[in-house]
């Protein structure tokens, strides 16, 4: 070993290359130049090389770029060595030069080949080109299908939206028989009392006790036309909190009505829950329960409605908390263990043809989901059937109902100058001449076109409208009086069942009256403006 490394440091032995050559110097210089040129180019590959690892050092593979590196450098070397030795004999020199390019040389080699096949999967940029529309692709086909997904979505709203409104049709076609007997009743009572007081008006007292009748039946049929309209009417789901022993004790004459006279409702509700729900679904979904609760009645019997609160440990449904309960019991003919567990599927129903969709416990079950809540069914065959939903308690308070105050004494009309507008000639006529009593002073106008003209040819204080009429309806009548009179106040009388509606709408320019309203609810309203000035 010690004999080889000094033999390659024994120098000046040998006649130097260009001995070999002659001395010529057309192949002297030939040499040098190629020579040159080569090792020039070896030293700045390596460079370049270095400086892109440097940058990239990310590299999965850098190592061998660096034994690269090594290698030409040495490959570099050694053409420099060889114009040396065109005029020096220093080929021990040579030889390590040339030893160490070999050593770099193998190991390099030896580095590449177990690399090859994991550099050729790396992809080319055709590969990578191809991948990347693949990818757009994908993209492009997620982003359409979550269009579709949002579509699909805003239809299921929709569709439940209908199903909640057709269930509300159904539930009102089972009501249509009672409430058209208490019409008959409360109209008949009207009647009788109108035509006693045309047989003996001379009679003050019992005029005084015929007319209280007729209000009392008049207030019935408002209130019942009143839960009517709230529960029939199209709109947007509004959670908010409700205090529930009230709105039960306020559905009792509309469930009633579903039940006939062989039926027995028992409605008591002393939880003092305030829950969270929208309150048109929820009485719906309490309508569908006492409606099957009555179908399992056929020979009459009761059903009691009552209210609790408890509590609920986590379940495949509910949270763990605290939730109010509304349980509607009957004493009926109860469901078989086999039906009872198909009760919540759509469109199933033990009713014959024509006595439902299959559609109502199912939209129960999932208009409570919505909510937050459940439903449960306790039943045996005989023994009759208790349906529980459970609802989640409201953080906030209730809001109070709104309540307008009837003064004992009517505000002074006298001199205001008053147009009534309405389509409807009873209505109109009624109005004027109740305007009249109260000494106003009363012009009149079927339509909107009509009270338009009137308002052109003549000053008022205050625009008395109804709200739905064929043609101009009475907003867009207010908007155009305002523009002709500044001054002039209105108020807008309407029979229509988004009352909300109305209201924003006409927004706070104008006041506004359910109809039907009192004699002294309208003086109210009218003389308010005079009562604050």
């Amino acid at each position: 070993m010690f004999d080889w490394l000094g033999a390659l440091a024994e120098n000046g032995l040998y006649a130097p290359h260009g001995y070999c050559l002659l001395w010529k110097p057309e192949l002297i210089w030939t040499h040098v130049i190629s020579d040159g040129l080569i090792a020039l180019a070896y030293f700045s590959i390596p460079v370049a090389l270095i400086a892109f690892i440097r940058k990239r050092q990310d590299l999965e593979f850098g190592f061998i770029f660096w034994l690269f590196a090594l290698f030409i450098m040495a490959c570099g070397t050694t053409h420099l060595m060889s114009i040396w030795n065109l005029w020096n004999s220093d080929y021990g020199y040579e030889a390590g030069i040339k030893a160490v390019t070999a050593v770099a040389s193998v190991l390099t080699a030896w580095m590449v080949w177990p690399l090859l096949p994991r550099a050729l999967a790396i992809p080319s940029p055709s590969a990578l080109k191809e991948a990347n529309d693949e990818l757009t692709s994908s993209l492009l086909a997620r982003d359409t299908a979550l269009e579709q997904l949002r579509e699909e979505m805003a239809e299921r709203r929709r569709a439940e939206e209908q199903l909640v409104q057709t269930q509300k049709i159904e539930a009102l076609g089972q009501l249509t028989g009672g409430i058209a007997h208490d019409f008959n009743n409360l109209l008949q009572a009207i009647s009788s009392s109108v035509q006693l007081i045309e047989r003996a008006p001379e009679d003050p007292d019992r005029v005084l006790r015929w007319s209280a009748m007729a209000r009392e039946a008049t207030a019935k049929a408002e209130r019942l036309t009143a839960q009517l309209l709230t529960f029939s009417r199209v709109r947007a789901t509004a959670i908010e909190p409700v205090e529930l022993d009230p709105m039960l004790e306020g559905m009792q004459d509309l469930l009633e009505r579903s039940l006939g006279p062989s039926i027995d409702l028992d409605i008591r509700s002393e939880s003092g829950a305030v829950i969270s729900i929208d309150r048109t679904q929820i009485e719906l979904a309490l309508l569908n329960l006492v409606i099957n609760a009555r179908d399992a009645l056929p020979e009459g019997g009761e059903i009691r409605v009552t209210s609790d609160i408890v509590e609920v440990t986590e379940g495949p449904e509910l949270s763990a908390g605290h939730y109010a309960t509304v349980s509607v019991a009957d004493n009926g003919t109860g469901i078989p263990p086999d039906i009872l567990r198909r009760v919540f599927d759509p469109f199933f129903s033990t009713k014959e043809a024509g006595r439902g969709t299959g559609l109502g416990l199912s939209m129960v079950h999932s208009l409570l989901k919505q909510h937050g809540g459940t439903i449960e069914i306790d039943s045996e065959p005989g023994r009759g059937t208790v349906a529980t939903m459970l609802l989640p308690l409201s953080e906030d308070e209730a809001r109070p109902a709104a309540s307008v105050a009837t003064p004992d004494v009517a505000p002074d009309l006298k001199g205001l100058r008053v147009l009534v507008v309405d389509d409807d000639q009873a209505v109109r006529a009624g109005l004027v001449e109740a305007l009249r009593m109260l000494e106003a002073e009363v012009e009149f106008a079927a339509d909107g076109e009509r009270g338009l003209v009137r308002l052109k040819e003549d000053e008022f204080d205050v625009l008395l409208s109804d709200y739905a009429m064929p043609g101009m309806n009475g907003a867009e009548l207010a908007r155009l009086a305002k523009e002709l009179q500044p001054a002039l106040r209105v108020v807008m009388a309407t029979g229509f069942a988004d009352f909300a509606e109305i209201e924003e709408k006409v927004g706070d320019r104008m006041d506004v009256l359910r109809k039907p309203f009192s004699l002294a609810a309208l003086a109210a309203v009218l003389g308010s403006d005079r009562t604050t000035h």
